[in-house]
């Protein structure tokens, strides 16, 4: 399995070589080199901003076909709860639940179900204060990752909880075998995610040597295939098992609101969380208990395959959850004690900046780094195909641009050689001169 698998592509033939992924990508992993972009897979957080932003469609989401789930005897959906606020006049969860077993599934259970036992699990790490505080919530994988590669400080504060998303593949893969007798090797568990950054944590789980997820289905492919059924349904199966707070998770605040502790904080869309994870790392924010960080805006119901504005999704969300009571506490506490919810392997620092793996030749290399940084204009305008001057700068120190790629340095550089041209006209031998009688 390669270390840096990742969800998001490019589709060279669709890119035209503008520059708009490379300003919004939050650890500069684009560029555009040779009328093309590039995505640098060591700094790639699978977070999907590059989908957003490109006019052309040129990068996007590598996700399992769905007709993946025949290759298993017994195929299991796990809807994220964002699926829930896809669809204009549907509110009952069960009708969206049944129409996924209408379209092939054999069995459903709820990522949301899987979320309140999560957060049960939190409140008890919380109350241990056995964590460095403030704890960072584990859920959002692209955020994770950005914290591996950029926030190494706060490693330790990311809380060792598994993901809601593999929490219920164990639940399903345990509980299915036990009392239908079917092999964990029969057993597909289908993800239908709203998020490139799943895709990539099904296939390089953190915290986890393996995923238990055998595949991860684009929430947008399986809106597609419920649509057309779902006011064709006519019994409708009571499959939901999720309460309040588990539904409430599609949605930015759902998880810290969870948690009933007024010094917890919710932030949502990839460059806010980078400013929280900033302060968090200066210690501005020491009065805070938990954070809870999520790369799309909004939440879960921001993600890049999803169907339905945000917003709006957001809004049915809430008033969804707001018609369902919530699950019975000793049931999930019951749950819990039966399920292992904890990471088996601690997340550590992946350095992305590392221009040597000889120290005094990294050092030196850092020295000529700085030094054309310096040199050049610091305007960042991106013209280069590097997001920032610095980035340029260490591009140039790697062997991968030089310096006349920068606009500025090049106009200098035409500038100058035009002043040694006139220059040289003056120098000229006297039978090539002219006449200057």
């Amino acid at each position: 399995m390669s270390q840096y698998f990742h969800s998001v592509t490019l589709n060279k033939e669709k890119c035209k070589g503008c520059t708009n992924c490379i300003k919004r990508c939050p650890t500069e992993a684009i560029r555009v080199r040779n009328g093309k972009a590039k995505i640098i897979k060591e700094r790639c957080i699978d977070c999907g901003e590059c989908i957003r932003v490109c006019p052309y469609h040129a990068k996007k989401a590598v996700t399992d076909p769905f007709e993946n789930i025949y290759n298993y005897k017994y195929k299991v959906a796990l809807p994220a709860p964002t699926l829930y606020g896809q669809f204009k006049n549907v509110w009952d969860i069960n009708l969206i639940l049944t129409g996924l077993k209408h379209i092939g599934f054999d069995d459903v259970f709820e990522v949301a179900r899987a979320a309140e036992i999560v957060t049960l699990a939190t409140k008890r790490i919380i109350n241990s204060k056995k964590l460095q505080k403030p704890i960072i919530s584990s859920a959002c994988p692209a955020v994770v990752r950005l914290i591996t590669v950029r926030f190494p400080n706060l490693v330790k504060n990311v809380i060792p909880i598994q993901s809601p998303m593999e929490v219920a593949a164990r639940m399903v893969k345990r509980n299915i075998s036990k009392k239908m007798g079917y092999k964990t090797e029969d057993i597909g568990v289908f993800f239908i995610t709203p998020c490139a950054a799943k895709v990539t944590s099904s296939q390089i789980p953190i915290g986890l040597d393996t995923s238990l997820v055998d595949g991860v289905i684009s929430m947008k492919e399986v809106y597609l295939k419920l649509v057309p059924i779902l006011d064709k349904i006519d019994h409708v199966e009571n499959l939901s098992c999720a309460g309040m707070i588990g539904i409430s998770w599609a949605n930015s605040g759902g998880e810290s609101t969870a948690l009933e502790n007024e010094q917890n904080i919710a932030v949502d869309g990839i460059h806010n969380v980078i400013k929280v994870l900033e302060e968090l790392e200066d210690e501005k924010l020491s009065d805070i208990n938990f954070v809870e960080a999520l790369a799309c805006t909004g939440g879960c119901v921001g993600g890049p395959l999803t169907v339905e504005n945000n917003f709006v999704a957001k809004n049915k969300i809430t008033r969804m959850a707001k018609l369902i009571s919530n699950t019975a506490v000793n049931d999930i506490s019951n749950t819990l004690e039966t399920v292992d919810v904890s990471w088996t392997n601690p997340i550590t620092y992946k350095p992305i900046l590392n221009l040597d793996n000889d120290m005094i030749k990294a050092m030196k290399k850092m020295e000529s780094l700085e030094k054309i940084y310096n040199d050049l204009p610091g305007l960042d305008c991106g013209s280069c195909g590097a997001p920032s001057c610095r980035a340029l700068a260490e591009d140039i120190v790697r062997g991968f641009a030089n310096e006349t790629d920068c606009i500025f340095k090049l106009r200098e550089k035409v500038r100058g050689l035009a002043r040694e041209m006139m220059e040289l006209e003056g120098e000229m031998p006297p039978p090539f001169r002219k006449n200057e009688e």
